[in-house]
């Protein structure tokens, strides 16, 4: 009996261990930009040490059985075998963990869940971030990991006989099992086992630091097992009452913005292109004041799939869930695209990388772009010009092309996402010693090329150009905790824009779909969730983002952050907070009962 004790008090107590490090790890790796000292990694260490006991559980789910096993046969050969393959599983699923976890965090801000699978289908795109050096050293240290795992769990191997009391050791076995469950279970509460019960600290990186990785990553399955999360805080009647007028389809008559109702539009999604960049954006700037600036719009999310369907389709974003990636819902979302095309004009899309990507294909060809250019179009040098694909000097020109293309009468409208200013931010610039600067000086330089020309050709006159960023990203304090951290520009340029403009009401990036139709005096009844920020019925200038877990919402009175997994406001800027909060969450929970009606 004592051999079998050994055998599971040291797989336990290993695996705890290994948690216990892989936080140190994770917060040594990630100390850039986040300041913390000796007592910061003991509080971390601490509060999260509930979530690693049970966590471990799982580990020695396993060896609970062989060892229990053991009382009857004793420690035949597949026995051995069949622990040793277990350990080897779990210390290769531990490495990748520990090694995804740290790596994934300075780019994501967010903890390991499920949603890094997605990019399997894509792996090309997903590693287009970083160099081949980084990819390799990785893989080495989940070897270097995986063994140092594996030969701690099977050394020394276990001398184990048939028990001479199996009954009583069977009993004891027996009574074990219900204590493994409960332990995995967080106790018998109502309250099960949860990421927020290690949430400690203002600090939101010493809380994600608390976090068990690989609990993380299980529990998140939870979420996405169905591709519709649902969001039930209130009863239908509570429901109805808090999001009563935050949502008004209708258009009435208010600022004119063109000099025509049918103009020809280009809409140019910035990639990752935050306010706070503006500063190396002279051309952008430049473009603002001649045109109409939106100064106070914000990205409903953090990811390009879902910022580029919260644009296109007016539609808001979820924080676990990709509208993009479900083909079922897509087919039915109202689209920029499709009521256009419904007016008479023809619609084209353009992107330098893989277009398949996140399933952004198939949503563009369902809400109404009739043309796709993208990458294959391209040669294969031009195809290797960046990590994410074709260089956005060489798209602008495409883009440049395809407007002058148009001389048949016929209006268009030709959407645009740029790639350059994603990370790695690989461009032929070294101006600045911050690579995001570069990155976006040089789209910038891109943008001046691109309106000049389009200046000096006969389209200009009939031509609206909006530029507007696909979501916002992390920069020095600009994190989700910052109140301008989703501050994006929304920039109406072109010979159809009336008369320069400074629009400065709080808006989303959602209400763009809306607006444009809005001023364009065609309906947009069915974009449920968009605002005509121009019209007189838009009566309460707010804005919502969604990012993983969290809600953030801006109005009038401040800035409010919910936290989903803590279940609290985490950062707040309003005397209305839990006003905010309510309203906030009322709002996701209306979003994730229409997308489950689509």
């Amino acid at each position: 009996m004592f051999q079998r004790t050994l055998l599971l008090t040291k797989t336990y107590a290993l695996t705890v261990l290994f948690f216990l490090l892989a936080k140190v790890a994770f917060m040594v790796c990630n100390a850039e930009g986040h300041a913390f000292t000796a007592s910061d990694v003991l509080g971390v260490l601490g509060h999260g040490l509930s979530l690693d006991l049970s966590t471990a559980l799982y580990v020695l789910a396993v060896p609970f059985l062989c060892v229990t096993a053991s009382i009857f046969i004793g420690w035949p050969k597949l026995l051995r075998w069949l622990l040793n393959i277990w350990f080897l599983l779990a210390s290769v699923g531990l490495s990748l963990a520990f090694v995804a976890d740290t790596s994934l965090y300075p780019f994501w801000q967010f903890k390991l869940d499920a949603s890094c699978l997605q990019y399997l289908d894509t792996p090309t795109d997903a590693m287009a971030s970083v160099s081949p050096g980084y990819l390799i050293l990785r893989m080495a240290i989940i070897i270097l990991l995986t063994a140092v795992f594996f030969l701690a769990y099977t050394l020394p191997q276990p001398r184990i006989k048939t028990s001479r009391h199996r009954i009583a050791e069977a009993l004891s076995a027996l009574v074990c099992i219900p204590l493994i469950v409960i332990g995995i279970r967080g106790g018998v509460d109502e309250s099960t086992t949860n990421i927020g019960q290690v949430y400690f600290s203002q600090n939101q990186f010493l809380n994600h630091s608390a976090v068990n990785p690989v609990f993380s990553f299980l529990s998140s399955f939870e979420k996405t097992a169905s591709e519709n999360a649902t969001y039930n805080f209130y009863s239908k009647e509570e429901l109805a009452q808090l999001t009563n007028g935050l949502f008004d389809s209708q258009t009435l008559p208010g600022d004119t913005l063109l000099t025509t109702q049918r103009p020809n539009v280009v809409v140019v999604l910035l990639e990752s292109c935050g306010k706070m960049f503006l500063e190396v954006m002279p051309n952008l700037c430049k473009a603002a004041e001649e045109g109409v600036d939106f100064t106070n719009c914000f990205g409903n999310s953090y990811r390009t799939d879902r910022g580029t369907v919260s644009a296109l389709s007016g539609y808001l974003s979820f924080p676990t869930m990709s509208v993009m990636k479900m083909s079922n819902k897509v087919a039915h979302l109202s689209a920029i695209a499709r009521s256009l095309q419904r007016e008479g004009y023809s619609t084209e899309y353009l992107y330098g990388g893989d277009i398949n990507f996140t399933k952004m294909k198939g949503y563009l060809i369902s809400t109404g772009f009739q043309q796709l250019h993208w990458k294959q179009d391209y040669t294969i040098e031009e195809q290797q010009t960046a990590n994410w694909g074709v260089r956005d000097d060489i798209t602008f020109k495409t883009l440049g092309e395809l407007v002058q293309r148009h001389r048949d009468g016929k209006p268009f409208l030709i959407g645009f996402s740029t790639l350059s200013s994603h990370e790695p931010w690989d461009v032929p610039v070294n101006k600045f010693s911050e690579k995001q600067f570069n990155g976006f000086w040089y789209v910038d330089q891109c943008i001046g090329r691109f309106l000049a020309d389009m200046k000096s050709s006969p389209v200009w006159d009939n031509l609206l150009i909006v530029f507007m960023p696909d979501h916002s990203s992390d920069f020095r304090e600009f994190d989700e905790q910052h109140p301008d951290r989703n501050r994006i520009p929304m920039v109406w340029t072109g010979g159809a824009v009336r008369q320069p403009r400074r629009l400065d009401m709080i808006c989303n990036q959602s209400d763009f779909a809306a607006t444009l139709l809005g001023q364009m005096g065609i309906s947009h009844a069915d974009f449920t969730f968009s605002r005509d920020v121009t019209s007189k019925s838009y009566r309460y200038p707010f804005a919502t983002h969604m990012f993983n877990n969290g809600i953030s919402m801006t109005d009038s009175t401040g800035f409010t952050l919910y936290d989903l997994t803590a279940e609290r406001v985490t950062v707040t800027t309003s005397a209305q907070s839990e006003r905010m909060a309510r309203t906030a969450r009322a709002i996701l929970q209306l979003a994730s009962e229409d997308l489950s009606c689509k």
